[in-house]
């Protein structure tokens, strides 16, 4: 039998598209539950890369337990066969969601209340006694202070969108990156913004990144610099050339993927793109001359003038809310130890996947589940099916109902499609299938570089 109650409810940290729909699912299994955002709306991060349109079509962007709730409310799907923005997504489905779940009664979605911290009752990570039997207590910083909140289970579907992984090449900000964070984006800039387009329009911009996310931001740039003389491109790869860095084209299985690198890799062949490879930033200084640029320095001595940087390296959980209970986590991803041989990413992409559910997410504090892209920790290639698998199988265990928990319910498409940073709004859909992704090198956070992402 659960042990979730009004007085120790179900707590999901994050309403992004995973958490709402843990939620939904344990609305459908009536399990008291409380949803607790940081943002000011729901899917805040989803808003912050909106002008994204996603890989996955709608067919692939709705939880069914969400669905059946929406339904009865009078919602109708949209088009299956269309490809939302990531602002498309939060209008039509999971703002409508957030608000059907907060009118059951059942599902309380608080908004603007950050989750600072997650422990045992009066238990830190070392205390062993009762510890087992101690419910949770989650610290919640709201508009009126610290408050805490008494849980039965906690899921930490909150994401990876406030990680991006840094423009230094030992994996932390390389000396100055922070002071000169006015000129540095984390992310795919969105070129339909007028303001954005004066940013770069003219400029010379390094982009640092591979995988969909770069793709954009170099299609984007080069089609700026068709309109805004002077502009200029600097691609900076890690890797020691960019013979995969387009994907298979024609040859993609994932068609959309293919679509993109396609555009890409005609945009660096007829823009003004320079790529340079084997680079990996030591330093961002300004430039001791009177141009005002940014100068990044690599670890074997190069040096390359810019105005401006675009960062699409990935990005990596949070897991600092989580210091006070128990993880098994792998060393390497982030990711919980069953699921990450299932994910790493020098073997699977999202398409390969098998469907997991409770028995692979499940922390040593009983009651305690990382979902969605938070799961993936530094994985790059999320899928938004897989999480909707994911939150059925945690709920059902939640409940008690192990045999559900156990039970695989999610059959994927050959394709494999993934939410994840698709086309600008505005661009031309080449082609009607769908594609792996991540924010940075993938997005999605179901959907996201972000966007990366799909949450």
């Amino acid at each position: 039998m659960s042990a979730v109650t009004h007085d120790a409810p179900l707590v999901i940290i994050g309403a992004g598209p995973i958490g709402l729909a843990a939620a939904a699912h344990a609305q459908g299994r009536g399990l008291p539950t409380v949803v607790l955002e940081a943002g000011e709306g729901p899917a805040a991060a989803v808003r912050e890369w909106g002008h994204v349109r996603l890989f996955s079509s709608w067919n692939e962007l709705v939880d069914p337990a969400a669905e059946a709730l929406l339904t009865r409310a009078g919602w109708q799907r949209p088009d299956p066969a269309s490809y939302p923005t990531g602002n498309e997504w939060v209008d039509a489905y999971l703002a409508p969601l957030a608000a059907a779940l907060d009118a059951t009664g059942e599902v309380d979605v608080r908004l603007g209340h950050r989750v600072v911290g997650v422990a045992k009752q009066g238990r830190d990570r070392l205390v062993d006694s009762g510890r087992e039997d101690a419910p949770f207590t989650v610290h919640v910083r709201t508009p009126a202070g610290i408050h805490l909140l008494t849980a039965a289970a906690v899921i930490d579907a909150s994401g990876t969108w406030g990680g991006p992984n840094p423009l230094g090449g030992d994996g932390l900000p390389a000396p100055g990156e922070r002071e000169n964070a006015d000129r540095i984006t984390y992310g795919i800039p969105d070129f339909t913004d007028a303001a954005t387009r004066a940013r770069y329009g003219g400029k010379r911009v390094l982009v640092a990144g591979r995988g969909a996310s770069a793709q954009n931001s170099l299609v984007g740039l080069t089609s700026l610099a068709a309109e805004a003389p002077g502009t200029e491109i600097v691609w900076v790869l890690r890797r020691p050339g960019v013979d995969d860095a387009f994907g298979g084209g024609d040859n993609d299985q994932l068609e959309a993927r293919g679509a993109l690198g396609k555009r890409a890799q005609a945009a660096v062949a007829s823009g003004p793109v320079q790529t340079v490879t084997g680079f990996r930033t030591a330093v961002v200084e300004k430039d001791s001359g009177d141009s005002g640029r940014l100068v990044v320095a690599g670890l074997d001595g190069r040096r390359i003038e810019v105005d401006e940087v675009v960062v699409v390296t990935g990005f990596r959980p949070d897991l600092t809310v989580l210091d006070e209970v128990r993880l098994d986590l792998d060393p390497v991803l982030s990711a919980p130890t069953k699921l990450a041989p299932l994910i790493d990413p020098n073997v699977h992409s999202c398409g390969t996947v098998y469907p997991h559910g409770a028995a692979e997410l499940a922390q040593p504090e009983q009651g305690l589940y990382l979902a969605g892209m938070k799961s993936y920790g530094r994985a790059p290639s999320f899928l938004a099916l897989t999480g909707f698998e994911q939150t059925r199988s945690i709920v059902a265990a939640i409940d008690g109902d192990l045999e559900a928990a156990a039970r695989v319910d999610l059959v994927l498409p050959e394709s494999g499609v993934c939410g994840g940073s698709g086309v600008f709004d505005g661009q031309p859909t080449e082609a009607s299938g769908g594609a792996c992704c991540a924010p940075s090198d993938q997005l999605l956070t179901i959907g996201g570089e972000r966007g990366s992402t799909c949450g």
